[in-house]
Order: C-alpha cells, then structure tokens, then sequence
C-alpha cells in the first residue's frame, strides 16, 4: 500500500500491534498466497473496532471471500450475536465455511451464497455496522439499500476507497487497476461524501477505508 501510505510507516504502524491469532494468521497467508482480495490487517482492526465502538449485535457484510474479515468482526460480537454474510463465489463461500468452523464461530456467522444484489431486498435489518467489500463497479448500486438497513448511528465501512491511490486522477501512471472500476470508486466516494443521510470519513487505512455514520432521519 506504499502509494497510500509511506513503507517506512506503515511498517511503523504495524509493529505497534500484536500478531492476530494463529487461525488468523493462517488463513490470511492462504488467501495471500492465491491472490484473494482479503482486507488489510489494518483494515481488519479497523472493522473489529467499529463492532466495539457501536455495540454491535448485527453486522452484514458484501464480499465473504474466504471469512478473513467475517472472523475479525464475529469475533467481537456477543455470544448471541450473528453477522450475516453474503458471496457471490460457491466455492469461496465454502472455504469461509470451512474458516468460520475452525474459528469456532458457526452459531455466529451465517454465508449466504448468491449475488448480493439481488439478496439484498429480502433481507431484514437494521444493523449494526454494514461492510461493503464486493465488486466495485456495484457499490453505488447498492448503497441506498444498504442504508436502509442501517440503524440510525449505524456504521457503512467501504474497503477499497483510495484503490492504491488510483482515485487520484494521474497519481498511478501507468494505472495498475481496471479503469472502469476506479471510475466507479470514484463517483462512489463522491457520493457518500455528499449523502445527507451519512456524516462519512474517509480514512487512509489499508487500501483506503470511508467510515459512514448514519444520521437520524
């Protein structure tokens, strides 16, 4: 992420936290090693921080990959809470499985296989804290029914807001990431900046995470 933040620095960052659990640990560096669009460590805290911070007890989350950030959240929920999760790969979704059981967390966590998209009218909220972390290109596609099932004070957290600075036009050159989903990211952030619905920080943390407060209506 040095297009973001500085190697020197982020490395700094890093070593003030302690190693994440083993079980952690171990499926990053599997997801590592395949190339899957896991969340930064950084990222991950993040996220778990935002569970605490709002007493969260329902969390919904786009994009499951293989559990990585499901585990991180779930694991600051309460014995009865649950974090729903939705993924658009059958197979992916079953190694999350997998990941979920190993962590202990199936009475917490439920991975819902399908296109987000098209799940998301028939599911029910409100939540807690909601994580967009799926295909790009639908992020602004989904934002109004994600806030509609937010909670008032709820939080929107969106992973991959600054797209290793390729938001900034002419900052990466040559670009490294697909045009049309940095075009989407772009007219995304511009969005959340300008909802009146969300009071939105946008936070260089990982590849970029926008942090959105859901005002009372």
């Amino acid at each position: 992420m040095g297009q973001i933040i500085q190697a020197p620095v982020e490395a700094y960052l890093d070593g003030l936290h302690p190693t994440p659990d083993a079980l952690l640990a171990a499926i990053e560096a599997e997801g590592r090693a395949q190339n899957l669009p896991l969340v930064q460590p950084a990222s991950a805290r993040l996220l778990r921080s935002l569970v605490i911070a709002t007493g969260a007890r329902r969390v919904l989350e786009i994009g499951t990959c293989i559990g990585y950030s499901a585990i991180w959240m779930a694991q600051a929920l309460p014995r009865d809470g649950l974090l729903v999760t939705l993924e658009a790969d059958a197979e992916r979704a079953a190694v999350a499985r997998r990941n979920i059981e190993r962590a202990g967390l199936a009475d917490r966590i439920s991975v819902i296989v399908g296109d987000a998209s098209r799940y998301l009218h028939k599911i029910a909220g409100p939540f807690d804290v909601v994580f967009q972390d799926s295909d790009k290109q639908r992020y602004g596609t989904m934002l109004d029914r994600l806030v509609a099932l937010l909670r008032v004070g709820g939080v929107l957290a969106t992973d991959n807001v600054l797209w290793n600075g390729e938001v900034v036009e002419g900052y990466v050159s040559p670009p490294q990431r697909d045009e049309t989903d940095t075009q989407a990211l772009r007219a995304y952030n511009a969005r959340l900046a300008a909802d009146p619905r969300l009071l939105t920080t946008f936070l260089p943390v990982g590849d970029g995470v926008a942090v959105s407060v859901k005002l009372a209506t």
